[in-house]
């Protein structure tokens, strides 16, 4: 999930997803004309979410997953991992990728650790209609959504990276009618089952618990494009903490996945 991925300013504040769904969304379903700029009622779009499958005779399991949408690199991220030999998916957009060559060539060297997947070409959700959310204008079409898809797939690949199979859209929330054509296409959605740092939004100590809690077969969300907010040093914590403990790091595709119910966003993790 990204919330958004650009500074607040006074006209767009800061708006995580637990603003979202306490209040955002709660005023769009009471007053269609306020909160028509925002998103439209919950059933209009779904959030999908999985986990891994791990063998219960197995040690705790995660997928840790790392959306870079646009801005910069955060370093204390990348370090703890490539120090304590954590792989990690991370999902990139074009904007990102233009942006931080130098450690895009870091990633690419070290592909021992780090799978490189597409997350777009300019973060538009992939969500249709005239709306946006978490700040975030929407894709809009069908037509949108595939340029979106398939121009960050050429990005990446064009970049040097391989040719991705996995997909995630910004803000991870997809309108129903899209999933089937973006698979379609020969990409696999990913989902989550535990977001670390709602959009880089938390401040450190409350991603690191989060991500210590995590349990065998979460596939975990956080942002590693957010070098100047405190939740990228609670990211890092909580990989330190997780790798302590003994636990697991895998890809996406190394156990079969299992999905969880998403029929609309689901409640925020307290």
């Amino acid at each position: 999930m990204c919330w958004r991925c650009s500074a607040p300013s006074e006209d767009r504040p800061r708006l995580s997803r637990r603003s979202f769904h306490k209040g955002v969304l709660a005023a769009t379903i009471a007053d269609p004309v306020a909160g028509a700029c925002l998103i439209e009622p919950p059933a209009a779009m779904i959030e999908p979410r999985m986990r891994l499958a791990v063998p219960t005779d197995q040690p705790r399991t995660v997928a840790l997953t790392l959306d870079a949408c646009s801005g910069g690199a955060d370093m204390r991220i990348i370090g703890t991992l490539i120090d304590l030999s954590v792989p990690a998916t991370i999902f990139v957009t074009g904007l990102w990728l233009r942006n931080n060559p130098g450690t895009l060539s870091l990633l690419l060297n070290r592909a021992d650790l780090f799978t490189l997947e597409n997350h777009g070409e300019k973060h538009l959700p992939p969500i249709l209609g005239n709306r946006s959310i978490y700040g975030l204008p929407v894709a809009g079409t069908m037509a949108a959504i595939t340029r979106e898809v398939e121009r960050g797939a050429d990005a990446l690949v064009a970049a040097g990276g391989p040719p991705p199979h996995w997909y995630r859209g910004a803000a991870a929330c997809y309108s129903p009618a899209v999933i089937k054509p973006i698979e379609a296409m020969g990409y696999r959605v990913a989902g989550y089952s535990l977001s670390a740092d709602e959009g880089a939004s938390l401040p450190a100590a409350s991603v690191a618990h989060r991500m210590a809690s995590a349990a065998s077969g979460d596939v975990i969300i956080a942002h590693v494009n957010q070098p100047l907010r405190p939740s990228g040093a609670g990211v890092a914590a909580g990989v330190a903490a997780l790798h302590a403990a003994g636990t697991v790091f895998v890809g996406l595709d190394a156990l079969p996945v299992v999905g969880l119910p998403c029929e609309g966003p689901q409640p925020p993790l307290a």
